[in-house]
């Protein structure tokens, strides 16, 4: 038997938007116990994942972790490009092909009033990527990476709070609107 079942029977289910405050389990305590089951390739994978892959493409050794890491890499270039116009500023895309899906869900985003609203609506279609790329077998190695970036995805979202962040929110873009001389 795989030892990635033993892992992920040892792992609790959870749901990314569930009103619960706490987590069943924190990242720290998931990459600990991964540490124990995988392979140092699959370790060396595990510690590469993020929510925020790198600007440049690059094969992680995971189909999974690198269908999210171009997938979150497109989106975020897509975001980057729509903001810089509205701004009238420069931007560097790498030539980056982004799709007509993902354009569409960064202007959605990017035309949304409230920023929570916004970052709310980015997590649904990040969780609905990751679970589109889920993979079939619940005890493979990219079943493992599945479940961390769900995981980080959660603990992310449970730091938004709407008051600090609408505050944090007009102290940066007055900051920005300063900086050009508009205020």
């Amino acid at each position: 038997m795989s030892k990635q079942y033993y892992l992920m029977a040892q792992l609790p289910d959870f749901s990314v938007n569930s009103d619960k405050s706490v987590l069943p389990v924190t990242y720290e305590y998931f990459d600990n116990l991964c540490r124990r089951f995988l392979t140092k390739e699959e370790i060396s994978v595990l510690d590469g994942l993020s929510l925020e892959p790198e600007r440049t493409e690059s094969k992680t050794g995971s189909s999974f972790v690198d269908a999210w890491n171009a997938n979150e890499r497109e989106l975020r270039f897509a975001l980057g490009q729509i903001r810089a116009l509205r701004m009238k500023k420069k931007f560097d895309t790498a030539s980056v092909s982004v799709g007509q899906d993902i354009v569409q869900v960064a202007r959605t985003a990017t035309g949304m009033e409230s920023p929570l609203a916004a970052e709310r609506y980015l997590n649904d279609y990040r969780l609905s990527v990751i679970e589109k790329l889920r993979p079939m077998d619940s005890f493979c190695a990219d079943y493992v990476f599945y479940y961390g970036l769900k995981l980080l995805l959660a603990q992310r979202m449970k730091k938004f709070d709407e008051e600090k962040g609408l505050a944090s929110y007009h102290k940066i873009y007055d900051g920005i609107l300063e900086e050009e001389g508009n205020l």
